[in-house]
């Protein structure tokens, strides 16, 4: 099973505010309706993984950005799902190869990984496969790090990087695993 983050970042690294804000994100779509690829990320992945603080972020959006696809959030706690996405929302708890040892059992393919705990804790974990990192052009200081603490290296190699016209800097990686002597 792949298993795939796409997500976007501050240049200094983070992923959202300290508390969770997300304002200095673009909104939507480029001017020129560019999505940056996600609409094809998204058509790619049968099966959404995220931990709870980005589901709780996400359900505070005017409207649930997944659609149909299927979401699995990541807690321990009682999960309380809207009932409009009781057919495609549902809880797990379990490290990282649990988790995909049980959705393999589902016949789930490929992986969105979304959340910086659950990408940290999926990279630590050896299960990413691949990384696509959007940068966006603003310094917010301080905030939740995409990255966390790691064991060792981490080898990436690159795959592609695009630049678009409003700023954004995209580049996505294949995650090799452990450097050697990490």
């Amino acid at each position: 099973m792949k298993a795939s983050a796409y997500v976007a970042t501050s240049l200094d690294g983070f992923i959202a505010r300290e508390n969770g804000d997300l304002d200095w994100l673009p909104a939507g779509s480029g001017d020129d309706g560019e999505d940056y690829g996600y609409q094809a990320f998204m058509g790619s992945v049968d099966v959404l993984v995220m931990g709870r603080n980005t589901y709780e972020k996400v359900l505070t959006f005017a409207e649930w950005p997944y659609g149909d696809k299927t979401v699995v959030v990541l807690t321990s706690r009682l999960l309380e799902v809207p009932g409009h996405l009781s057919s495609s929302v549902s809880s797990m708890s379990g490290a990282p190869a649990e988790v995909v040892r049980r959705l393999a059992e589902r016949r789930a393919r490929h992986l969105y990984v979304d959340g910086g705990k659950t990408i940290q804790g999926f990279l630590r974990a050896g299960l990413l496969h691949q990384l696509t990192l959007t940068r966006v052009p603003v310094l917010i200081g301080s905030g939740i790090p995409l990255f966390g603490p790691l064991r060792g290296d981490i080898r990436l190699r690159h795959i592609e990087t695009r630049a678009f016209a409003n700023g954004l800097v995209q580049s996505k990686y294949e995650v090799l695993g452990p450097a050697p002597g990490s």
